[in-house]
């Protein structure tokens, strides 16, 4: 008898299932706008949203007559950075940075696989738990003095990449506007650790983070994060959402939406303040799909840049720009290759006619990484020896030319320099260091006082996944990242030799003089800017020195 009501039940199911299902499916939608419309005020729709609140006016009464006012940005990482997908911005990319970059590979895929539950959550719906976990995976054991590097010298270039420029220039108007201007940016998606020191150095922002901070605890070897959120943290979270934005809803003819496209800040020129010095070993943003094609490409990755050293040493050097090309290394070769630098005429000077007669060409080159010395080799296709202050024992093991370290000693050096030049060419990098910006940093005028044939290198090099150099990393791994970028590129140009009236032995020059002349020329060629830092300035602008990165231009002769 049992059988006949289940048929019944089958029949009544049968008949409002479709029903059911549309109306389960409008449900869904609606609470899904809803959420959408109904974003927690941290972390708002627009890209920037600002107003002025008067500074007398701490209570919320409206009142206050006093001529300061407090310029509130929304949240830092919603309305100063853009959007890495449908419009939102999330902390994830810039916390998988110090994961990666101040943690390590582990940590950095424990983020990465915590993804799939932070969405399961559901991150505009319960942004708060999402981002303790996410904070407590990149900061659990995390020692504050790499934190403290990472924020230094890693996240500005990011961060100025991302920057919206409509968002930043309205910023300064305001702070231009206001009689005495008190600036709040609230931080409610990233640590203030993360934040204050860019605003200051980079956007000129002397302003109040609100936000989140962390546990710190003193161990032996320092000073650690725990990951966890200081127990005022969450109630300052809450408070943003309703002291100051109570004032934003009150004055709605105060806010600025941007939806339009936005350019890319892509040239130090371009940025607030410029942007020539930073260390990261990731050159692209790690967005959550980006972190995932890292981690799905790196065991390939690793064989294929041991494939491309050994290819690129073993073989006879006729043979490497075929075998380069086929490993998806792009080489370009411009300019003077032929050997008629050792056959044009020159005099030798009455300065240096009690000396032996210098017949090496010196290659002067600006120095993009650690492979300068080989590309010119490659190009040249023979094993010009180079000169270099200081290089790993690895790279030096592998290195297909002869590689002389330098003391930094300056007449040691000369000695050094002019021994190796009577028995043949040599190339060297007078920049002292390696610099990956647009800039080209001051030339040392050792080179121009002991050489009487300098050619002119032009050098770059691309990625687009790896920076192959480092200030704090290990350099012997600087090849071996480069080379792990899927189509690594090197372009390389030899341009003329100088003028023998121009140098110091023919035209009776000052060291100084013909070093700026040769930076120029090289800026000129590459299309980079010239600066007088020097390689202690890059060391002591990334080990944490205080104090802006001022661009001071080198005087041309």
């Amino acid at each position: 008898m049992a059988f006949f009501p289940m048929i019944n039940l089958l029949k009544t199911a049968a008949q409002y299932w479709p029903f059911s299902c549309y109306r389960a499916a409008r449900k869904i939608r609606n609470y899904v706008s809803f959420l959408h419309r109904s974003r927690p005020a941290t972390c708002p729709s627009v890209a920037w949203c600002s107003t002025l609140v008067p500074a007398a006016d701490e209570g919320g009464a409206g009142g206050g007559g006093g001529e300061a006012s407090t310029i509130v940005v929304s949240d830092f990482c919603c309305s100063l950075l853009r959007g890495t997908s449908n419009s939102i911005s999330t902390p994830f990319p810039y916390l998988m940075l110090v994961a990666f970059e101040g943690g390590s590979l582990l940590r950095a895929l424990l983020l990465l696989l915590s993804y799939p539950l932070l969405c399961a959550i559901g991150y505009m719906s319960q942004q708060l738990i999402s981002i303790k976990i996410m904070v407590f995976i990149t900061f659990c054991g995390l020692k504050v003095k790499d934190m403290d590097l990472v924020a230094r010298a890693v996240l500005p270039k990011f961060y100025l990449d991302n920057l919206h420029p409509n968002a930043y220039h309205e910023l300064a108007a305001l702070i231009m506007g206001a009689a005495s201007a008190r600036v709040v940016v609230l931080s409610t998606s990233l640590p203030r650790v993360m934040v204050a020191g860019f605003l200051k150095e980079y956007l000129g922002v002397d302003a109040e983070v609100v936000g989140i901070d962390l546990k710190v605890i003193e161990a032996e070897g320092g000073s650690y994060f725990t990951g966890l959120l200081l127990s005022s943290a969450g109630s300052t979270h809450d408070h943003v959402g309703s002291s100051y934005n109570k004032h934003v809803d009150h004055l709605p003819h105060s806010k600025e939406v941007y939806k339009e496209e936005m350019s890319t800040l892509t040239r130090g020129d371009k940025y607030p303040k410029p942007l020539i010095f930073h260390d990261s070993r990731l050159a692209f943003l790690p967005t959550p799909l980006s972190t995932l094609a890292l981690f799905l490409f790196l065991p390939l990755l690793i064989p294929l840049s041991v494939a491309r050293i050994f290819l690129g040493i073993v073989p006879p050097y006729k043979l490497i720009f075929p075998i380069a090309a086929l490993t998806g290394t792009r080489f370009r070769v411009h300019g003077h290759l032929s050997s008629d630098h050792h056959d044009q005429s020159s005099s030798t000077s009455t300065l240096m006619s009690t000396k032996k007669e210098k017949k090496g060409v010196l290659y002067v080159c600006n120095h993009r990484t650690l492979l300068d010395p080989v590309m010119l080799a490659t190009a040249l296709r023979r094993p010009v020896p180079a000169v270099t202050y200081s290089v790993s024992p690895l790279s030096e093991a592998i290195a297909p030319m002869r590689t002389v370290r330098l003391t930094r000693n300056r007449e040691t050096d000369a000695k050094t320099m002019v021994k190796l030049l009577e028995e043949g060419d040599l190339t060297l990098c007078p920049e002292g260091t390696t610099c990956r910006e647009p800039y080209l940093l001051r030339f040392s005028p050792l080179f121009a006082e002991v050489a009487e044939k300098i050619v002119p290198v032009a050098m770059d090099a691309h990625g687009g996944w790896f920076y192959g150099t480092t200030a704090s990393g290990s350099k012997s791994l600087d090849p071996l990242i480069f080379f792990m970028n899927p189509t690594p590129t090197y372009r390389v140009r030899v341009l003329e030799q100088l003028p023998e009236e121009l140098t110091c032995a023919g035209g009776g020059r000052s060291g100084s003089e013909v070093a700026n002349r040769i930076q120029k020329q090289l800026g000129e060629a590459l299309g980079f800017e010239c600066t007088s830092f020097t390689r202690k300035d890059k060391y002591m602008m990334l080990a944490g020195n205080e104090g802006g990165v001022v661009i001071r231009m080198q005087q041309p002769a």
